[in-house]
């Protein structure tokens, strides 16, 4: 189900779900919000707009709130509004203010395609969605911290996922920094850039050198974002010197390009991506070609290009969509978000993980992994729950699973439901890149790379048909179990999985290594060696452990 556009169709490739993982939000209700403080127990909670909450940034001065111990910043801008005569251009900061601006609600997202998830009763019961309000001064992001002004904790610097061309630093309730930063003593940020045709609307050929970066302008606006942290966290409490980049699904796959960026370089220190191997980045004559259509789909020529401020961002959204959907489709193997970064040469001036671990990183070590259920196909149906096993394998046939594929996931796992085979070599697509992806940091060299699979399966939910599903993890690593009930059960299980994976989490972000006296000993993948940390109710490393179906998916 392509949650974004309410598609009805069973199955879905790795787009789809990328495109999923931003718009998911992990269902949030007012007792969920109130267990904020540590240990999950909801006692009362107390808020306050106290004078030390006023910041001092480069810009200016901002107001925050005081919740629990944690200072909170809604919505503070890094840049300037992108809208009008600033489309398509690189971002730039944002000019300075005279008085306190107040930074206590979120910030507009960028004009996306309208959701239509909400269609299916369970999908939106366990994709709680919070689609904010769109505005193309969008360049906003947010920061929880133990304490402001002092200190010179860890940062953690979050990005949405969604692709390019969805979500925001909002729209799940798991996204919430307030527990991690309070369990960890550290700073959390979350961000909002430019996606679709506003951040990835290649117009270097057709718009000459003023928009020879708009193939990569939303990458660009995470770099200015990061370039604000270096500048300013430190009056937040923050160290500008330890800076982790994480982010899921389609926020891995732009961690991954960040670490192939030479204008981000410097600006992070250590790198976590969650369901987001994008291996490949986009080639000009693709993004090129995309533009072209969606002027098309604007009755604008190339000598049209100067109308493109005046296009209203809706109709600019609906043109992206229109292009996207003109493009020719991949191969049933192969992943093309249509909007996405372009290897310019300039930005990004090489083919990312493509070749291998980017040089420009060699230094920052990962932390990698995917969930084991990254597509659950009986969420939204559950009749697929007593699918036989010819259905279920024509399912995955459909989804492009190569010969020998099934036979290959039926032989290690004899006593799996059909449907929970068709979930394991669908979810495969993001898996194996996510493997390949550790093994080529390790075999760089310079810093570790740290392999994890999120199983864990909150059976009390939907008679456990959730599974461990694409955006599952997010709950338990945010260390936010109990803002995200429909979706974690809130069971005391779920809350010691939850400690486990966040103390991993914030030991990363501290020292490089995720290592800590909660989980047994996570060695790093070496020369010989894929260990992988797999989060269940019961932690355990497990060399390769999925090494025989993972060769069949390329066989």
């Amino acid at each position: 189900m392509d949650k974004r556009r309410g598609g009805k169709t069973a199955m879905m490739d790795r787009r789809d779900v990328l495109m999923g993982a931003g718009m998911a939000g992990l269902g949030a209700t007012a007792a969920g919000a109130a267990a904020a403080k540590p240990g999950g127990s909801a006692g009362a909670s107390r808020l306050t707009t106290p004078p030390e909450a006023i910041v001092e940034t480069r810009h200016g001065k901002v107001r925050g709130a005081h919740r629990d111990g944690v200072f909170v910043f809604k919505g503070l801008p890094y840049g300037k509004d992108t809208g009008r005569t600033a489309r398509f251009l690189p971002p730039e900061p944002p000019a300075a203010w005279t008085g306190v601006k107040p930074a206590l609600a979120y910030g507009p997202c960028c004009p996306q395609v309208v959701r239509a998830g909400w269609q299916s009763p369970e999908t939106a019961f366990i994709y709680d969605w919070d689609d904010g309000f769109a505005g193309e001064d969008c360049l906003r992001l947010n920061v929880w911290s133990p304490g402001v002004g002092k200190g010179a904790r860890p940062v953690m610097f979050w990005i949405h996922g969604g692709g390019y061309e969805a979500g925001s630093s909002q729209e799940l309730p798991s996204y919430d920094g307030e527990r991690l930063a309070r369990r960890g003593d550290v700073v959390v940020v979350s961000v909002n850039h430019r996606l679709g045709p506003f951040g990835f609307l290649d117009l270097s050929v057709l718009g000459g050198e003023r928009y020879g970066l708009s193939a990569n302008a939303g990458m660009l606006d995470l770099v200015l974002a990061l370039q604000w942290v270096a500048a300013n966290i430190g009056a937040f409490g923050g160290d500008p010197g330890n800076v982790t980049i994480f982010g899921q699904s389609g926020g891995g796959a732009k961690v991954s390009n960040l670490m192939a960026m030479p204008s981000a370089k410097g600006l992070f220190h250590k790198a976590i991506v969650q369901s987001g191997s994008l291996l490949q980045i986009g080639e000009p004559a693709r993004s090129q070609r995309l533009a072209e259509a969606v002027l098309k789909a604007l009755e604008l020529g190339p000598s049209g290009l100067a109308k493109l401020a005046e296009v209203p961002a809706a109709d600019l959204v609906k043109a992206g969509e229109a292009a996207r959907k003109a493009m020719p489709k991949p191969g049933p193997n192969t992943v093309n978000l249509h909007w996405q970064p372009t290897a310019d040469g300039v930005a990004i001036p090489a083919q990312g993980w493509s070749n291998g671990a980017p040089t420009l990183s060699a230094h920052v070590p990962l932390l990698v992994g995917s969930t084991l259920n990254e597509y659950s196909p009986s969420l939204g149906n559950s009749g697929l729950e007593d699918a036989g096993e010819d259905q279920a394998r024509a399912m995955a046939k459909v989804a492009g699973a190569p010969d020998g594929a099934w036979d290959a996931f039926r032989a290690a796992h004899p006593q799996a439901r059909p449907v929970e085979i068709l979930s394991r070599l669908v979810s495969g697509r993001f898996r194996a890149p996510a493997v390949v992806q550790a093994q080529q940091k390790a075999a760089q060299g310079a810093a570790a790379a740290w392999l994890y699979r999120f199983d864990y399966n909150p059976a009390s939910v939907l008679d456990g048909r959730v599974r461990a599903f694409h955006c599952a993890e997010l709950a338990y690593c945010f260390d936010n179990v109990d803002r995200c009930l429909n979706a974690t059960g809130g069971t005391a299980e779920a809350r010691t999985l939850a400690a486990r994976m966040a103390d991993a989490w914030i030991a990363f972000a501290r020292t490089g290594d995720p290592n800590h006296k909660g989980l047994p000993r996570w060695p790093p993948v070496g020369a010989g060696a894929t260990p992988n940390m797999l989060f269940d109710a019961t932690c355990r490393v497990v060399d390769d452990p999925d090494a025989k179906e993972r060769a069949a998916l390329t066989a």
